[in-house]
This record gives C-alpha cells, sequence and structure tokens, in this order.
C-alpha cells in the first residue's frame, strides 16, 4: 500500500455503494412475519430505523424482542436478504466516483456491518475491490454499532491513513458516530436507510447524492 496519509474515505456499504433498499425492506417484513407483525413500508423504515437493531425492533413492537425473538428474526431477515440481493446493483454512479476519487491520488476503503464472508465476494463480483486499500465487514454477532468495527478498521490502516484527514461516508446516524470515535469526519447520504430528517440529527453533512458526498469528503480531509 505505501503511506499515503492524504485525504481518505471509509464508504459504508449497504444502503450507501449498494443500492440493496428492496432486498433490506423486503427481509425486514419477512422477519416480522415471523412474529406476526404488520409489513412496514420503506418510508416507515426510513423514519424509524436505528442501531443497535434491537431497538428499532422495539420501536415497532413497543418492546424489546426477546432472545429467542431476536435469534429467529436474525436469521430470517439474513437468509431473505442473501436470496434477494442478486437483483440489487451499485447506486448510480458510484463505480465512476470510486474510480474518481482513486486516480486523483486519494485512498479508501469500505467498512460494513454486512458480514465479512459475505461483503467480501459481493464487493469482488462488481469488480471494484481494487479501488480499495482495504474491505472490511463486520466479525461477531450482528446489530451492534460500527464504531468498535471503525477502531478496528483504522487500526489495520494505521500509517498509512490518518484519522483527521479520514471521511466516513454512509447512510446511518451510526455512521456518524463512528467517525466521532476515531477522531475523523463523516458525511451521510440520504438515499438508504434513514429520512433526511433523522439524519440532520448528527451533526454532520447530509447530501443526496454519492457526488455531493465525495465533495463534501474533500472539503473536510483538506
Amino acid at each position: 500500500m505505501g503511506k499515503q496519509s492524504g485525504a481518505h474515505i471509509v464508504w459504508d456499504w449497504n444502503g450507501t455503494l449498494f443500492h440493496d433498499n428492496d432486498a433490506i425492506i423486503g427481509a425486514t417484513n419477512a422477519a416480522f412475519a415471523e412474529l406476526g407483525l404488520e409489513p412496514i413500508t420503506l418510508e416507515r423504515y426510513r423514519a424509524l430505523y436505528c442501531v443497535p437493531v434491537p431497538k428499532f425492533y422495539e420501536r415497532l413492537m413497543g418492546r424489546l424482542p426477546t432472545e429467542a425473538e431476536w435469534a429467529v428474526m436474525d436469521e430470517v431477515f439474513h437468509r431473505y436478504y442473501a436470496e434477494h440481493r442478486v437483483r440489487c446493483g451499485l447506486t448510480e454512479g458510484a463505480a465512476e466516483l470510486l474510480a474518481g476519487w482513486r486516480s486523483a491520488g486519494h485512498s479508501q476503503s469500505i467498512l460494513s456491518m454486512y458480514g465479512h464472508e459475505e461483503l467480501v465476494p459481493l464487493v469482488q463480483r462488481f469488480g471494484i475491490e481494487a479501488h480499495f486499500l482495504r474491505v472490511d465487514g463486520r466479525t461477531g454477532p450482528s446489530g451492534g454499532s460500527k464504531a468498535e468495527h471503525m477502531v478496528r478498521h483504522l487500526g489495520a490502516l494505521a500509517g498509512v491513513v490518518n484519522p483527521a484527514r479520514t471521511v466516513v461516508i454512509g447512510d446511518a446516524a451510526d455512521d456518524a458516530v463512528a467517525a466521532r470515535h476515531v477522531g475523523a469526519r463523516a458525511v451521510l447520504y440520504t438515499g438508504g436507510s434513514h429520512s433526511r430528517a433523522s439524519l440532520e440529527g448528527a451533526g454532520v453533512p447530509v447530501v443526496d447524492t454519492l457526488e455531493e458526498a465525495v465533495t463534501e469528503a474533500q472539503r473536510l480531509a483538506a
């Protein structure tokens, strides 16, 4: 990799580079059906979604799911999602933005809360892995925050990437929390799991396109 220490973007995957809203909503509703819950619309999902994910279910159920309920819902969600993600693609313009950022001499990586063993071949399927210094998915149980995973991710890039010149681009307020946790900045994108209203409470720039996100990242990392 070599020393870089210039502007660096840590990209989120689901709902950011990977436009998988339909698969996410379908998987969520499949999980809800296991407990006899009513299906949810994309608009309601985006208004209420939060991490840790059991808190999201609490907002909908009026209580936290039991451990047994969570285990069932989590298994159904991931099984359904794996079946339906094949119909999803990269967010419009993402491939060109990745290539442009790299050709400008900047570095980038992916940190996702999607399981690492599933994430890596999915990124490879789109032929974009060469743009990234590192691709990391979640290890361990699902449902938690990204902050500790961000510590691990940037720790692996220590000496190559400077957190002070790093910008996290994601679609969830938790991406901003994770960025602050490691001394990085964040830009949040409205095309994924959160509504603009819910993102604006994070206290970071909120944009409607990935092109705007990259422009903001360049400004913040200057």
